[in-house]
């Protein structure tokens, strides 16, 4: 066996930035996407927000579980690969799923370039507040005769927003749609009926074998036939009631056990991945060249988001009377899926059986909880993925309900990457004016003025500009976040402590942003849920700077610092020497 193989650290490098790319760009094609299809399908506010929170909790505590049982079996590639490839099947099941019915055009559409037949006529009334509750709409029904021929009529429902003025979102009923209803309907009562008539047979057979019973003990056993008989009564009862669930609850409880088993096939290969990639690095003594790769998935979603959205906004008038405006951003992911399976053979992974991934996530909470300083950057975490997930499930619906096409919410959502993406370039400046502490401050700020600039949207385009935010909304509090994880993490434990606040804010926080955030939607509206968030994180930027000023600091010694130092500044003296490198670590922690 070899040892001294070189190894080419550069293609490690730009084969895990490949692999980064790809899967980020997959899931940008869907992801911020996926509550508008949901929408499209029927699904109330709080249904999403449930279904959302659902996917969320699910990763918090798969992901680990997955990337320790795929090591403690040395099966890392093998799960990537079948995450990859189960995950994109998952997805394809969603499009097997109908709609209740109702369909959204926004106006970037024109209704009269769709081909529609004289026998798909179009209910009078339809309840739009099952699909588009925020927009407190009301319905004027309409036809319309088409100047060519008069005998084809057809007829549409507009929706037109109280608040709103401006609104130019259209409702459509099909009658296929209606025909989806109908067979909905006709498999319940068949095998509710079905089993009802079981029941009944069984019943029927029950009493017949009871009437054979000798005579002697027919006065015994009466007592328990007439228990018997009200049991099979409260069955016939509980499954002659399954018929009156209505088809959003069938379709939401249906939704939701694909999109778990979706879930359950995807998370387990971030970590996965991130673990191999990072203990390859390690062993060759380069992974403080990690992080890198991290730009390149920011760029991979960039390209995902912002394609899907104009390929969909390209694509709309020609599929939108055959097929939803969904399924392009599924197939997308599909695509790009299937581009980053090849490149997982060839990914560079290692086994490092020294490292724990438990223990280490455990003595991440512990140095956490011992710290108050790293628990106030905690709950700065948790309220921003409490307040992210709000945004990132309802701003698609509110530029919706404003006239914006798929091509203005991707143009918005890469903007804020790019933003996000651009802080690494502006961060050795504001080490130098700000403090950690400081940033995590002004990057709650502004969020808090995010949403609440997107609770008075006007017009399509109008979310564009205030994306610029997120340079320091999303990238400076990443930055502050892994500052304050090497100030509290011990060597070796950077990542776990990472991962800690990770969890709390993308998994944790986002759960329960999104189920409150669906609950707020339904009964208040979408402008209201923005306001909301806003003040919450307006009040927290009030206390936090008092709790940070009351927090006792703990100050570390930075031994890499200490010797970076010592090498590279030379004294006169020894005791300037080390008075010298004392000093320097001295202020580079209290910056």
């Amino acid at each position: 066996m070899k040892r001294n193989k070189q190894i080419n650290i550069k293609g490690a490098l730009a084969l895990a930035s490949t692999f980064h790319f790809l899967y980020s760009c997959a899931r940008a094609c869907i992801l911020p996407f996926l509550t508008l299809y949901l929408r499209y399908l029927g699904l109330t506010p709080s249904m999403t927000g449930l279904l959302m929170s659902t996917k969320h909790l699910i990763s918090l505590v798969w992901s680990p579980l997955a990337s320790f049982l795929s090591k403690h079996y040395n099966k890392r590639r093998a799960v990537i690969t079948g995450s990859l490839v189960c995950s994109a099947g998952a997805a394809l099941v969603l499009l097997l799923i109908p709609s209740t019915g109702v369909e959204t055009l926004t106006s970037h559409c024109n209704i009269s370039h769709l081909s529609v037949s004289s026998t798909e006529e179009l209910s009078d009334y339809v309840r739009v507040g099952s699909v588009m509750p925020t927009t407190h709409t009301t319905i004027l029904s309409q036809s319309a005769t088409h100047e060519s021929s008069p005998t084809e009529t057809t007829s549409y429902t507009m929706s037109s927003a109280v608040s709103m003025s401006k609104a130019t979102t259209y409702t459509l009923q099909l009658q296929h749609s209606n025909n989806v209803t109908s067979q909905w309907s006709q498999v319940n009562v068949s095998v509710a009926n079905h089993s009802i008539g079981g029941e009944r047979n069984g019943l029927e057979s029950h009493h017949g074998a009871s009437n054979t019973s000798p005579t002697v003990r027919r006065v015994s056993r009466s007592a328990e036939k007439e228990k018997q008989r009200e049991k099979d009564e409260a069955r016939l009862e509980f499954l002659g009631n399954l018929k009156v669930m209505d088809v959003q609850h069938q379709l939401f409880f249906m939704l939701l056990i694909v999109v778990s088993i979706w879930e359950l096939m995807a998370a387990p290969l971030e970590w996965t991945v991130d673990d191999g990639l990072y203990e390859y690095l390690d062993f060759v003594d380069a992974s403080d060249r990690y992080s890198s790769t991290g730009v390149w998935g920011l760029l991979g979603a960039v390209c995902g988001v912002s394609g899907a959205g104009l390929l969909v906004g390209h694509l709309d008038c020609l599929i939108g009377s055959h097929t939803p405006r969904g399924a392009v951003h599924f197939y997308s992911y599909v695509s790009v899926t299937t581009l980053a399976v090849p490149v997982v053979a060839f990914l560079p992974l290692y086994l490092n059986k020294k490292r724990s991934r438990s223990t280490g996530l455990f003595k991440a909470l512990q140095l956490v909880r011992g710290d108050l300083r790293a628990l106030l950057c905690a709950a700065t975490t948790f309220l921003m993925g409490l307040a992210g997930s709000a945004v990132d499930d309802f701003l698609l619906w509110q530029m919706q309900d404003h006239g914006s096409s798929e091509l203005h919410m991707g143009l918005s959502l890469a903007v804020a990457l790019l933003s996000r993406a651009a802080f690494p370039l502006l961060s050795g400046r504001v080490s130098k004016l700000l403090s950690p502490g400081r940033v995590l401050l002004v990057g709650t700020a502004c969020l808090a003025l995010q949403c609440l600039y997107y609770s008075f949207l006007w017009c399509p385009w109008a979310a564009i500009p205030v994306q610029v935010l997120s340079c320091f909304s999303s990238g400076a509090l990443w930055w502050a976040v892994q500052v304050q994880c090497g100030d509290v993490a011990t060597p070796g434990t950077e990542r776990s402590v990472r991962r800690v606040y990770q969890a709390l804010s993308l998994d944790l926080g986002a759960g329960l942003g999104s189920m409150a955030g669906g609950f707020v939607v339904h009964r208040f509206g979408v402008s209201v849920l923005f306001r909301g968030v806003a003040v919450m994180l307006l009040l927290w930027c009030l206390f936090l700077p008092l709790l940070q000023w009351k927090a006792p600091r703990q100050r570390r010694i930075n031994y890499s610092r200490l010797l970076a130092a010592d090498t590279s500044e030379v004294s006169e003296s020894e005791s300037e020497q080390e008075t010298d490198w004392l000093e320097k670590v001295m202020e580079d922690d209290e910056q």
